[in-house]
């Protein structure tokens, strides 16, 4: 599930004085972060509330010492930014409570202040993707999948790091999807599968008869056109902007024996022509992601949803049937109305003529700390049955 790419962007330069003299260095953030104004040098000596009054006023620490000393470091700084996020237990109670487009707003202000703050403890890198620290891992190989060759030195946050090792872990031991009785292989920057509702939704909604065609509009890592093509679905198309989707998709489909199967375009949203079958699970919250990775959940002003409606019934075969993927947790946050949605689908030229709900079984929707708990613990997943009215 990815309709989003973004352009390379100008390699930025990140400044510093360490020892009296002035040093430059290229400057990487998959966030899209500017390089920080204000560094410091910071090594094994380095008191965790002076870094995290730093980190908070905007001064980047650049990491000297041992490896594993900046990971406790970065474990502190997480520790001291998630007791400030907790209310006081002087503090007076609100007035009135926040509604739930607040609490959402106030979440995402939560978690971007959050991430500025841990994105402050860097890491050096070398030529090659070494790290000049001690007992720093060997991360070359987890560095190549997520950002391909690179034989520059660089900084990038620590935190950024640790997302690109956790990455090549989940790319090496996959996600196991029941409904293919296989794993899928997620990339660095491709949404992972784990959220398997959508996936049982596709995989047991009845097909059209006799469809032999479908397209699968915004591939992500292929999962939904693997479930299509093991159904019987001789001949899928799978679009998708992102590269390293595409990429994903490859691997996982080729791995699964179903390449022969499923063509992959580089395309935003449709290919050409017409299917009997067209189905997209597009990102489900209308609000605006504050990194690459975070566009396969947060769509903004219902692009890709809109988009994909508005284009169905000129890509539908008479008779064919669309299927909408969507949570309806925007409805719970107050995001986005039912209506709405409904208004868009009439719009296109479309009615609904079936609905498949699931609930979601992820552990988020069961954790009552979470801010959000209430609209998590009544989303549903709903697979749409669309035709040409």
């Amino acid at each position: 599930m990815s309709a989003h790419t973004t352009a390379s962007p100008t390699p930025q330069q990140i400044h510093w004085e360490e020892n009296g003299v002035q040093c430059a260095a290229r400057w990487r953030s998959e966030a899209g972060m500017p390089p920080p104004k204000r560094v410091v040098i910071a090594d094994d000596r380095t008191n965790a509330d002076v870094a995290y009054r730093l980190a908070c006023e905007g001064t980047a620490l650049l990491w000297r010492g041992d490896f594993q000393n900046a990971r406790q470091l970065l474990q502190a700084l997480a520790r001291r930014a998630d007791h400030k996020g907790k209310p006081s237990k002087k503090a007076k109670p609100a007035k009135t409570p926040a509604t739930p487009t607040e609490a959402f707003h106030l979440h995402r202000q939560a978690q971007s202040q959050r991430a500025r703050t841990l994105a402050m403890l860097l890491i050096p890198f070398d030529a090659g993707y070494a790290i000049p620290l001690r007992r720093a891992p060997d991360v070359q190989l987890a560095c190549n999948e997520a950002y391909g060759r690179f034989e520059e030195p660089f900084v990038a946050s620590l935190r950024e790091l640790l997302g690109v090792i956790g990455a090549h872990e989940w790319r090496r031991t996959g996600v196991e999807i029941p409904a293919l009785d296989a794993r899928i292989h997620p990339h660095y920057g491709v949404f992972s599968p784990v959220r398997g509702e959508y996936v049982e939704l596709v995989a047991n909604t009845p097909l059209p008869a006799g469809v032999k065609l479908a397209y699968d509009i915004g591939a992500g890592t292929g999962v939904l056109s693997a479930v299509l093509a093991k159904r019987g679905v001789a001949r899928v198309i799978a679009t998708d902007q992102d590269q390293r989707a595409l990429s994903c998709a490859r691997e996982n489909l080729a791995r699964l024996d179903l390449d022969g199967q499923v063509e992959l375009l580089e395309a935003d949203l449709f290919p050409e022509g017409r299917a009997p079958l067209v189905v997209c699970n597009p990102p489900w919250v209308p609000a605006r992601p504050s990194s690459p990775i975070e566009y396969a959940v947060y769509d903004p002003d219902s692009r890709m949803l809109r988009g994909f409606l508005a284009g169905l019934s000129a890509h539908l075969t008479p008779g064919g049937e669309g299927w909408l993927i969507l949570s309806d947790l925007a409805e719970h946050l107050g995001l986005r109305p039912r209506e709405q949605l409904m208004e868009w689908i009439a719009a296109a030229g479309l009615k609904v003529i079936d609905r498949h709900d699931v609930r979601p079984t992820h552990p988020r929707a069961a954790d009552a700390t979470d801010p959000l708990h209430a609209a998590r613990a009544a989303e549903v997943t709903s697979l749409w049955r669309l035709a040409a009215a």
